[in-house]
């Protein structure tokens, strides 16, 4: 986990307006917001790297509710399409959302299909290593 944090911060793109971090009282609101319990790994990569921009992909953010990456908003939206009420959206693309369990492995939801695609991450950092950062820009 440590080497994929380094690895984001190295190549955190500057913006002209940065993100801020959540502290761990707007976790709790947002969990209060969106009616579900955030999954450990989801909840420690929204405390400490939520804040970085990298590449085409724009996971979730806890700390701005004018953001179009701010994870109530994005829940409502996924669940709206479609994804399964118990996983937590981490990341649109596009028509479709990573999202993750209770257990906090990361699913593939697919619009065309309706259904989880058969890839799946181990966790949040699993996820952001294999396609966050592999993905690239």
């Amino acid at each position: 986990m440590e080497d994929v944090i380094d690895q984001l911060r190295e190549l955190n793109e500057p913006v002209p307006v940065p993100l801020e971090l959540p502290d761990e009282e707007t976790l709790v609101e947002i969990q209060e917001q969106i009616l579900i319990h955030l999954p450990y790994e989801l909840r420690e990569f929204l405390l400490k790297v939520s804040d970085v921009v990298y590449g085409r992909l724009e996971p979730v953010t806890a700390s701005d509710p004018q953001s179009h990456t701010y994870l109530p908003e994005v829940a409502a939206n996924a669940w709206d399409a479609g994804v399964p009420r118990y996983l937590v959206p981490l990341c649109q693309d596009g028509r479709d959302y990573y999202a993750v369990d209770p257990e906090g492995e990361v699913f593939l939801w697919r619009e065309d299909t309706g259904e989880l695609d058969d890839e799946t991450w181990e966790s949040v950092w699993h996820w952001v290593r294999d396609v966050w950062l592999e993905g690239g820009a």
